[in-house]
């Protein structure tokens, strides 16, 4: 049984030895191209991507960013079906969507355009012996962005709010993260506000009022799983807000999550060697309304 595969746009499903990736690919060579990653589901009844269309989407607003002319939405749906069809591993993975811009030395070769599926890593929830689920909590650390807020605002250059290739200060962030003895990281602005983690969006609770950052000015990456519990939570009938959060709310709030399409809500019992609160019923209902 396959432990990852590979699908490329007009090929299909290829080998594990077959080429893919020209040494002048754009995107391997400068980060000039675009991802997403989803969350794949495989049991008995067969494989399923978990939220395909908002993942879809948000790649096609990444692309249409970084001026990369796309295949349609068609040829992806195709694309995933044919890689369904022929994964068979048992248990969660992760499906991601690569897009570069294509050859240097080429240019009338197009983007490229290919996705990928690999076994998650180990969970950060786990199921109990009475069938609950058990969150595991996360340290996590603070470190600026050496950028205020609004930054973005005037320089829309930098591409705030694209997943691109180039996810090298991402990593950085989380070397950094584990070098401080955490497993995670939360941004900050330098004016003082909690933005999101290196692969991850933020969600905080106080007073009953569920909060997360705006994308836009801030720089930030809209996140489907958010989206979904702020959604889900209003319906719920909780307060919810998209608003800046002071760093320092996080110190003081009911509860603190990263949330990621593949790991789900992770709540954060420690940040800046500092204990937060974590509240179960809470982190339960966080945990509902992401679908985990």
């Amino acid at each position: 049984m396959a432990e990852h595969l590979v699908a490329v746009l007009g090929r299909g499903v290829v080998s594990d030895d077959e080429p893919v990736v020209h040494a002048d690919d754009l995107g391997f060579a400068r980060g000039d191209g675009c991802f997403d990653s989803a969350l794949l589901l495989c049991d008995e009844d067969g494989a399923r991507v978990v939220n395909l269309a908002e993942h879809l989407d948000r790649l096609a607003a990444s692309a249409s960013r970084l001026e990369i002319d796309g295949p349609p939405r068609q040829a992806w749906e195709e694309l995933v079906e044919q890689a369904l069809e022929a994964w068979r591993q048992p248990g969660p993975a992760t499906m991601k969507f690569i897009l570069t811009r294509g050859r240097e030395w080429d240019p009338d070769s197009g983007p490229l355009a290919l996705l990928t599926i690999s076994p998650r890593k180990a969970s950060s929830v786990r199921p109990s012996s009475g069938g609950d689920p058990v969150v595991r909590g996360l340290r996590a650390v603070t470190l600026s962005t050496g950028r205020p807020s609004d930054a973005f605002a005037r320089a829309p250059w930098l591409l705030g709010g694209v997943k691109t290739l180039s996810y090298v200060v991402n990593s950085a962030a989380a070397r950094e993260a584990r070098r401080r003895g955490a497993d995670d990281a939360i941004f900050v602005s330098t004016d003082g506000f909690a933005l999101d983690g290196p692969t991850s969006g933020l969600v905080v609770v106080s007073d009953g009022v569920l909060r997360t950052a705006p994308t836009g000015d801030t720089g930030i990456l809209a996140s489907v799983t958010v989206d979904r519990i702020m959604d889900a939570a209003s319906a719920a009938g909780w307060t919810t807000r998209v608003e800046l959060v002071p760093v320092d709310d996080l110190f003081v709030a009911d509860g603190v999550c990263l949330v990621s399409s593949s790991r789900g809500p992770s709540p954060i019992v420690e940040l800046d060697g500092r204990p937060l609160r974590v509240d179960a019923e809470l982190t339960a209902a966080i945990m509902r309304f992401a679908g985990f």
